[in-house]
């Protein structure tokens, strides 16, 4: 018999420290009007003694210990994000040593703010293969790669992460799914170069390390690319709700215009956390389960749906 894969528990967590508009414009020239009327965040929660496997492992513990799962019925791991703290270990497998899942395989996944579609993907095809339990977690610390001296950059992102745990079962929950991907606009948003110093060779790239972003050009991909696979996706669907990349306020209002759809489906909460990349769209549906805006297990039927880096983007329909 298939086994499928169904979300059963959900979990987030963000660092304790929440810095405003108003603190940000005492270190750059910026201002609350100017952040909120293009993006729609008022705050951010900044990491100040915690990395990207910190925040993770606090929602796989919340995610065993809200289902009542032992470590070791845990199957798999996969963790998306930008920001790991390591190359290697990944970590997944930070976690995984950290909660005590010692039959799990583990893996990071990259593909910058679809990661957390690309891995719930990918955990649905894993369940299909014989897994019965998986944890897929999007988890960001992005505030360690950002130039603080860059007011288009450093008002836009936060730190946080959120999770499922995803388990198998006899009926299909995630029904359609469209991912792409488009390397050849890459550029548009970078993060993390390495620029390779071996004795043997030169290197005069001068390409930064920290985060850069084109906005206009990733605004315009997420209202045309983005939209247009949304609209495909859901022709002849009728969706509860609408869980996209907290990116900016500006690009829901635009794709729901441009899917036809009635903006108050668009859940948001970028306006607390910012953009927190990988683990924008966990968050929001942990936040949307414990406010009783979804239920886990009574089929209302959502769309996650996430673009960012890469260029990556990822949309599926799934029922809860």
């Amino acid at each position: 018999m298939t086994n499928f894969g169904q979300i059963t528990a959900t979990a987030s967590y963000v660092p304790e420290k929440v810095v405003s508009n108003d603190q940000l414009a005492e270190i750059m020239d910026t201002s609350d009007e100017w952040i909120y009327s293009r993006t729609g965040i008022k705050t951010r929660h900044i990491a100040t003694d915690e990395n990207t496997s910190d925040l993770c492992i606090k929602v796989a513990n919340q995610l065993l210990e809200k289902s009542h799962t032992s470590p070791e019925e845990i199957d798999f791991i996969i963790v998306a994000t930008m920001s790991p703290d390591y190359n290697s270990p990944s970590v997944a497998c930070m976690v995984q040593g950290a909660v005590g899942a010692s039959r799990a395989f583990a893996f990071d996944l990259s593909a910058a703010c679809a990661g957390f579609v690309y891995a719930l993907s990918m955990g649905e095809k894993i369940i299909r293969t014989g897994a019965k339990k998986g944890l897929i977690i999007g988890g960001e610390v992005l505030s360690k790669v950002l130039d603080w001296e860059d007011r288009t950059t450093a008002v836009l992102f936060g730190d946080g992460a959120g999770g499922v745990l995803l388990e198998a079962s006899d009926q299909p929950h995630i029904l359609k799914e469209s991912l792409h991907a488009d390397g050849t606009r890459g550029m548009s948003l970078t993060s993390g170069y390495k620029e390779n110093k071996n004795p043997y060779g030169h290197s005069t790239t001068g390409q930064t390390t920290c985060l850069t972003m084109a906005g206009r050009d990733i605004f315009d991909f997420a209202t045309r690319d983005v939209a247009a696979a949304i609209a495909e996706l859901i022709e002849g669907e009728t969706i509860d709700y609408f869980l996209l990349h907290q990116a900016n306020s500006r690009i829901l209002d635009k794709i729901a215009r441009k899917v036809k759809a009635p903006r108050e489906k668009f859940l948001q909460n970028m306006d607390k956390y910012g953009n927190t990349s990988g683990a924008t769209i966990p968050i929001l549906l942990d936040e949307s389960v414990a406010d009783g805006t979804l239920t886990l297990g009574n089929n209302q039927k959502v769309i996650l749906s996430g673009f960012g880096g890469g260029l990556t983007w990822g949309s599926m329909i799934i029922t809860l």
